[in-house]
């Protein structure tokens, strides 16, 4: 396997067991400012793949170890085949094997002998295409992330909260696990805003999601802004004493925060309410049974008298104060 780097350009991995036809083509591409990678068999090649990620694949049909058709399909499952064309290229022009040639993954062919400025424009519009949909699908990912982040806090809102509890809700019925769900609300926050104005309360719920942000630690867990004041936090696979133990975690961090509120009824600073529920999800049930039992439990966190936590738990439902 060899390499040329000339400069910064699209990548040409050329694959043929032919050293002649390689010699060929790379010095064909090269002319047109391609950097190219060879391999002369099909194991050499998803070798080479998987180390340089090309542009585009060069794959001859008829090769002696692993012939084209194969490799291409070994190809398609490895990161990133599917969206790298590739370029079928053989002396075979039967109507079986150029259909065998697009239904393992061929974006495109030509046959041999090589018609080079066909190939040349073949291999250009396919990399312009591929760069075109990469993009268009890196925006469209933007977009969606855009459309499930809270603008102000830039953690998960409201409707990405919906859909994922919804989908781990699920999961633990299939599984039958538990999920937990802490839910907390921002003690007297509009009592904050009237004090320090609208700017300084969203600066405050910036700090607060933040610190909710760094304290869950698991990549399963997601922390979204619920309402206004409040966020929720979804933990899959979670017990009530681990649930009870994060929540107390984020009580303290809110706490170590020290954000002045000379006007709150309970501390010179802000501090937040917490309730926390654990049940394992039945598969005719729905989650909103969970936000509700966990709304319950912040409601008497805030009537004990706020910045704590409370619990319910679906073996033993008696909410008990920390």
């Amino acid at each position: 396997m060899t390499t040329t780097f000339p400069e910064c350009q699209a990548l040409v991995l050329i694959v043929d067991d032919e050293p002649f036809i390689r010699k060929q083509l790379r010095l064909s591409l090269e002319r047109e400012g391609y950097r190219i990678a060879e391999a002369e068999n099909g194991r050499e090649a998803l070798v080479a793949f998987q180390e340089l990620h090309p542009d585009i694949v060069l794959l001859d049909a008829i090769m002696s170890d692993i012939d084209g058709f194969e490799c291409c399909t070994q190809l398609q499952s490895l990161e990133g085949g599917q969206h790298t064309p590739v370029l079928m290229i053989t002396g075979l022009e039967d109507q079986e094997s150029v259909d065998r040639a697009f239904a393992v993954g061929a974006i495109d062919y030509v046959t041999k002998p090589i018609h080079w400025p066909v190939l040349r424009q073949r291999v250009r519009r396919l990399i312009q295409q591929s760069q075109t949909q990469q993009k268009l699908e890196a925006a469209n990912r933007e977009l969606q992330r855009l459309v499930t982040i809270d603008g102000l806090t830039q953690i998960a809102n409201r409707r990405r909260f919906e859909e994922y509890c919804t989908q781990e809700w699920q999961r633990m019925a299939r599984e039958q696990l538990p999920l937990s769900l802490i839910l907390c609300d921002v003690d007297f926050f509009k009592s904050y805003n009237d004090t320090y104005g609208h700017q300084a309360g969203d600066r405050c719920l910036q700090k607060i999601a933040g610190s909710i942000q760094n304290t869950v630690k698991r990549p399963a867990d997601l922390v979204a802004r619920y309402g206004g004041e409040e966020f929720a936090v979804i933990l899959p696979s979670t017990s009530i004493e681990g649930a009870i133990f994060l929540a107390e975690t984020i009580c303290s961090a809110i706490r170590n925060l020290a954000i002045l509120h000379r006007n709150s009824l309970i501390n010179s600073y802000v501090t937040v309410s917490i309730g926390v529920a654990t049940e394992t999800p039945q598969i005719s049930s729905d989650f909103q049974t969970i936000i509700a039992v966990a709304d319950q439990a912040l409601y008497e966190a805030k009537t004990a008298g706020r910045d704590r936590v409370k619990f319910y738990n679906q073996q033993s439902p008696i909410k008990i104060g920390f």
